[in-house]
């Protein structure tokens, strides 16, 4: 039988909706889960995207951690007040309903959860932020989206810097104050939610990442993907290396209950 010492904890991950063929299914991609194994040594399972309100309190008394996956689709504009979607745009109505109500329901319950890319948006947008929809159509501000002819690994490497606010969650875990990251995204946040502090943010003053300032569980999103190949680079095997220490403390306190 496990014991404290020996069980991993157990860290759910927020699914997409796809049709394949004429079928829907929920997915994650595989470098997330590869993410929480290797990066957080946690034990990853697939959290549907369901919204059922009742099964929240079933589903936080169950898990030590939640990751809240980056997607090709973006947040529905009407939940945050912004205007339509250009035509063409991917959009994920299920995945909205059962991750923005689970996002508050884990802040409030203390549950550790970190955001990436998607994620990151939908944690600024569940706590009352809004998001830009187009970053590269604001004057001053880069083209944030990764060039799609190029290779993966092209598409992941290192394309501007990250300027770390002094302080915060990114900087206790990072000794400098500036780190080259990835940049795959075309939606960004605009105004951050009540309660959110910014941790780091883009040459261009785009905001790139932010925390809960409250004193509840780990609770931080960032808008680039340190999931990929994380463990060939530092910082994310700090991020999740954070990650999974607070999703570890969460499961001794959950075995004691």
């Amino acid at each position: 039988m496990a014991t404290q010492e020996t069980t991993k904890p157990l860290i759910a991950l927020s699914a997409c909706v796809r049709e394949i063929g004429i079928h829907p299914f929920h997915v994650v991609g595989e470098k997330y889960l590869s993410a929480v194994n290797d990066g957080a040594g946690g034990l990853a399972v697939m959290l549907p995207s369901f919204a059922d309100a009742h099964a929240l309190d079933e589903v936080l008394a169950r898990i030590d951690g939640l990751l809240f996956t980056g997607s090709p689709s973006n947040v529905e504009p009407h939940i945050y007040g912004g205007p339509p979607s250009a035509e063409g745009t991917h959009h994920d109505s299920q995945r909205d309903a059962a991750t923005l109500p689970l996002i508050r329901a884990a802040l409030a319950a203390g549950v550790p959860i970190f955001c990436i890319c998607r994620g990151f948006q939908e944690l600024n947008v569940a706590l009352g932020g809004t998001l830009h929809q187009a970053v590269h159509e604001i004057p001053g501000r880069l083209d944030h989206r990764e060039d799609k002819n190029q290779a993966r690994a092209a598409q992941y490497a290192p394309v501007h810097g990250l300027t770390i606010t002094p302080g915060g969650i990114l900087a206790g875990l990072w000794p400098e104050s500036e780190i080259a990251v990835n940049s795959l995204h075309a939606q960004g946040v605009d105004q951050p939610a009540p309660g959110l502090r910014v941790e780091a943010v883009a040459p261009d003053g785009q905001i790139e990442a932010l925390s809960s300032a409250g004193e509840g569980g780990f609770c931080l999103g960032v808008q680039w993907h340190p999931e990929w190949m994380v463990t060939e680079n530092p910082l994310s095997m700090a991020l999740f290396g954070a990650f999974g220490d607070a999703a570890r403390a969460h499961a001794r306190q959950r075995l004691k209950r």
